[in-house]
């Protein structure tokens, strides 16, 4: 089974139906099974919180309540491995310091760089350098998507 360390918006675009992502997010999800998702903590809360705000704006009724319920659902997929440790927290305050991104994204790439697999992110941000390209297998949602 593959494993990918995937970012928060990859979620988000599979809860929010219209996002231009939404369908490319939709097959990730799909696959859980024949992929095995790793994500760290940080990225649950994110999860969570996004989702909740995306719900509660569409007029869904318990919209946090929907979230949390999408969030243990991920949490305890047998596909789906939820990773919190000090090397993790060392790795990604590493990246932070040589990037200076966001802290999430510091780490999900160093979940990806400790267990040796892609890293799964929405869209290439602004803010995130060239080099991580370069430095790590990165795959982006919106390679998968005709405009």
């Amino acid at each position: 089974m593959s494993k990918v360390a995937v970012d928060t918006g990859v979620f988000v675009d599979y809860i929010n139906r219209r996002s231009p992502y939404h369908e490319a997010a939709k097959v990730v999800i799909s696959h859980l099974g024949q992929l095995e998702l790793i994500l760290p903590s940080i990225t649950l809360a994110e999860i969570c919180y996004v989702s909740a705000r995306i719900l509660m704006a569409a007029g869904v009724e318990n919209g946090m309540k929907k979230a949390i319920e999408f969030v243990e659902w991920l949490y305890s997929h047998p596909a789906v491995r939820v990773v919190d440790n000090l090397s993790l927290s060392i790795e990604a305050a590493k990246l932070k310091l040589q990037y200076g991104i966001a802290l999430a994204d510091c780490y999900v790439l160093a979940l990806s760089r400790l267990e040796g697999c892609k890293t799964l992110f929405r869209k290439r941000e602004r803010e995130m350098p060239e080099e991580i390209e370069k430095n790590f297998d990165v795959v982006f949602l919106e390679d998968y998507v005709s405009e």
